[in-house]
């Protein structure tokens, strides 16, 4: 029974909100010691761990990464960058996101983008900065339809274009499934055939993003109009 105050460490730890990483080792080290091991052990326990599941950990590095670099002014610059493109639009920028997303994920580079290493930091400011640069001051309501549209324009992008990568998890997992049932086809035969819905999905979200921008031209048409009318 000894061994489980790991458990009762990581309780007591969160409860008390000390830092999770500090809470976690201790509990290991403290699980070792009462297991009967030795330092080294735990150690060497600890090493392994960490490079077997090395891309988790990197997963789980990249929050406190990007928090770092929007505290030192990334979100501000990615705006400031953005105000200063004269013809951006919100929904222009988002369509170019959605081609290099679509292009990138297409030839198996789908790191390249993602929800919390892109969109939160970099592509979601610049498209409210867009929109205010075009309309002045934003509501909630608005912001977040543009952060949803952002997140919504990510996904779209990376689904339909690791589609077309022949070693895409789903492809091979197809090929698979036909070859048991004596069916022959090659990957790049039905990664060919993903190229079709990967630009109907692109003209499909294009044409959103297109109406999004001219929802917001009329919003912001509207909320002048309104203001115009109060002054008087």
């Amino acid at each position: 029974m000894l061994t489980l105050i790991g458990v009762l460490i990581v309780i007591v730890g969160f409860a008390l909100r000390f830092n999770p990483l500090i809470v976690v080792t201790v509990a290991g080290i403290a699980t070792g010691l009462a297991g009967q091991l030795s330092m080294e052990k735990i150690l060497t326990t600890f090493g392994e761990s960490f490079v077997n599941n090395r891309y988790l950990s990197l997963f789980i590095l990249t929050l406190p990464i990007i928090g770092l670099l929007e505290r030192y002014g990334l979100k501000k610059q990615a705006q400031a960058l953005i105000s200063k493109v004269a013809v951006a639009t919100t929904g222009r920028l988002l369509m170019v996101y959605l081609f290099i997303r679509e292009a990138a994920a297409a030839v198996g580079l789908t790191a390249i983008g993602g929800h919390a290493q892109m969109v939160r930091p970099l592509v979601s400011p610049m498209a409210e900065a867009a929109a205010e640069n075009k309309y002045g001051n934003l509501t909630e309501k608005v912001r977040n339809r543009i952060k949803s549209m952002s997140a919504a324009t990510d996904n779209v992008g990376l689904f339909f274009g690791e589609d077309i990568f022949i070693a895409f998890g789903a492809i091979l997992l197809m090929k698979g499934v036909y070859e048991e049932n004596g069916i022959v086809v090659e990957p790049i035969h039905m990664a060919l055939w993903g190229i079709p819905t990967a630009i109907a999905a692109f003209i499909i979200h294009g044409v959103r993003l297109y109406l999004l921008d001219k929802k917001l031209q009329k919003e912001a048409a509207a909320n002048d109009n309104s203001n115009q009318n109060k002054s008087a």
